[in-house]
């Protein structure tokens, strides 16, 4: 009787205010994208808990977690050891440790309970609970490897943008302004410091009259609809048919325009006001020259700015404005040197035939530019009329007739007569030449990975010579699930000779059922690094011996546009119904691996859980191996 009095007054003691056990829960960071969720506890005084590695009344560790966020490994508690009758228990901190790794998104939300007995003695409380919440944010310069790429792929854009924005001052809607600028801060500038000034300014308003219009776009989607309204807006624009179709006819009518045919010039009302305004002094006046100079050049900026913008939206929010931002830097830097130092004029070549010869040159450009687009198009929607030897054919009498030009043996409307070849077009020529052999294997199954990036895949090839599933391939592998695949119902023929699927769900049951990793390729037609990724790295012989001997492989499309049966429509939270493949499959690419750009890559097990990813465009070999190893 005493000993169950003195059990029911412990019991009455062990109900004390507030929680046996304070808790707080923090995120660090580790580096790249790898983090960590740590719960710090504080056991009070005259109590003790069981740690997680008892198995009877050790404390439980839940997480959930938002997409966007995988729960690497099991978690890890730290705590100095006591003893209670043989038993190891925790006193005093106790602190558990569980890695996160943040799959693509800048931020995601995890949360989770620990629950634990708290015990006296020999008697014990009921169990208690402790919920958290907390956030992961991208911290500082961490990153995974998809945003290592990702920024690879970026700089080749700004790189490949401020090339174009230097080109653009020999053309003929550009160069004519030369003579303009220097003219108007020769008059305009009072004193040297206010003419650097104004040349300073002027560089300025030519940088702002072309970023701030996409910037305002970018930032106005963003705003109305979030950031996943941005992508699926630049998303239509680089693969739906119709806007590509658009740019590939306003480059063809461009192409026309640059070998003589008529000139495309903006209203000249709009040009004429502009330059009857820049006369004005001041800020005012230096403003409207810059605006004058936008407007007269349009015709032959305009296709360029158009082609920077589509290949920089493959589903990023900044990438857009840093290309436009890098191309009116490189535009406009020429004219504010030449507004700093107007000296410089007299070194420059006057305008002449060299300009039209330019100009003929960019025609025969803007229709190799152009082409991409069909060629999207063409196989987002599968037409099949812009396959890969008739996208080569056309390119190699492109460039040969290009050749000839440079040669002088074709004269378009406005050209002079060529009386020599001058040694700068001689080694054109060369160069011309020497792409158009380099380009001629290519009809015959030759993978041409410099331009792996603009051609349609070799798999829409009709004759290929020899055979493509040897193509730098070993001898010691096999075909991955070659006897097997016949069972499930989205089997796919890869690059390589490879063989997949199209569809998660099978790739996960495939891969269980023969004991091996699935790889996810989230990819698209109209993605140029996507193509690049599969020329350069994935034909490696270690690479390609790993992904068929190792990998069931899902290639998931997400600009795809072919209409799926009503019973596999998907209905999302918001309500919208998505009907094609590549909606379906961009929507649950962003739900379920927290990323809405491509390529990507993970590598999930035979449950569909993820081991590793994202791997982004990345063109290093050795680091595709090993992460194929992890």
């Amino acid at each position: 009787m005493l000993n169950t009095i003195i059990a029911a007054l412990l019991s009455l003691t062990l109900l004390q205010a507030g929680p046996s056990v304070l808790w707080k829960a923090t995120v660090n960071h580790i580096q790249e994208d790898n983090y960590q969720l740590v719960l710090s506890g504080s056991v009070a005084p005259d109590y003790y808990v069981h740690p997680m590695s008892d198995p009877y009344a050790g404390t439980i560790l839940e997480v959930d977690s938002s997409q966007g966020v995988f729960i690497a490994g099991k978690p890890v508690e730290e705590f100095t050891p006591s003893d209670y009758k043989g038993d190891t228990v925790v006193t005093g901190q106790y602190v558990i440790k569980q890695d996160l790794q943040l799959l693509g998104a800048r931020k995601a939300v995890v949360s989770g309970t620990v629950t634990w007995s708290a015990c006296s003695g020999d008697f014990c409380q009921m169990p208690e609970d402790y919920e958290f919440s907390v956030e992961v944010k991208i911290a500082g310069q961490a990153g995974n490897d998809a945003k290592g790429s990702a920024s690879k792929g970026l700089w080749g854009l700004i790189l490949e943008a401020i090339l174009w924005g230097f080109l653009m001052l020999l053309t003929p809607c550009v160069f004519p302004m030369v003579p303009m600028t220097v003219s108007f801060f020769l008059k305009q500038s009072d004193t040297p410091a206010k003419g650097r000034f104004n040349a300073l300014m002027y560089g300025i308003f030519i940088v702002l009259l072309y970023t701030v219009p996409i910037c305002v776009i970018i930032g106005l989607t963003w705003a109305v609809g979030g950031a996943g309204v941005t992508a699926d807006i630049f998303n239509w624009l680089a693969t739906h048919w119709l806007p590509n179709i658009i740019f590939f006819v306003i480059f063809m009518i461009f192409a026309a325009s640059f070998f003589g045919a008529f000139e495309i010039v903006l209203p000249e009302k709009w040009t004429t006001g502009a330059d009857a305004k820049s006369s004005k002094k001041g800020l005012l006046g230096v403003f409207f020259l810059a605006l004058t100079l936008v407007l007269v050049s349009f015709s032959c900026t305009g296709p360029i700015v158009g082609t920077v913008l589509i290949k920089s939206t493959q589903g990023e929010f900044w990438t857009p404005m840093v290309t436009m931002l890098a191309f009116s830097i490189a535009f406009a830097l020429p004219f504010a040197l030449l507004a700093f130092f107007p000296s410089i004029l007299q070194k420059l070549p006057k305008s002449g035939g060299w300009l039209n010869s330019v100009k003929v040159v960019l025609g025969f450009i803007e229709i190799a530019l152009g082409l991409k687009f069909l060629s999207v198009a063409d196989q987002t929607y599968h037409w099949h009329l812009l396959d890969r030897e008739v996208y080569l054919a056309i390119w190699i009498v492109c460039f040969t007739l290009l050749g000839i030009y440079l040669l002088g043996k074709i004269r378009f409307k406005h050209d002079s007569p060529l009386e020599y070849l001058s040694v700068g077009r001689l080694v054109l020529v060369i160069i011309d030449f020497a792409f158009v052999v380099y380009m001629i294997p290519g009809m015959w199954g030759a993978p041409l990975k410099a331009l792996s990036g603009y051609l349609p895949p070799l798999e829409t090839q009709d004759f290929v010579l020899g055979s493509p599933i040897r193509s730098g391939m070993t001898d010691d592998y096999v075909i991955a699930g070659s006897d097997r695949q016949s069972q499930y119902g989205s089997e796919v023929n890869l690059v390589h000779g490879l063989t997949g699927y199209s569809k998660l769900e099978d790739g996960i049951a495939a891969a269980k059922e023969q004991g091996k990793k699935v790889f996810v390729d989230i990819t698209g037609h109209g993605c140029v690094n996507c193509r690049e990724m599969e020329a350069r790295v994935w034909s490696d012989p270690e690479v390609l011996k790993r992904l068929a001997n190792n990998f069931v492989i899902v290639s998931l499309y997400v600009d795809d546009k072919t209409k799926l049966p009503e019973d596999q429509w998907v209905t999302t939270p918001e309500g919208k119904v998505l009907k094609d493949v590549g909606r379906v499959n961009s929507n649950m690419v962003l739900n379920r691996f927290g990323v809405n750009s491509q390529p990507n890559y993970f590598i999930l097990d035979g449950e569909g859980n993820i081991l590793a990813g994202p791997r982004g465009y990345n063109l290093d070999i050795d680091g595709f191996v090993q992460f194929l190893d992890l």
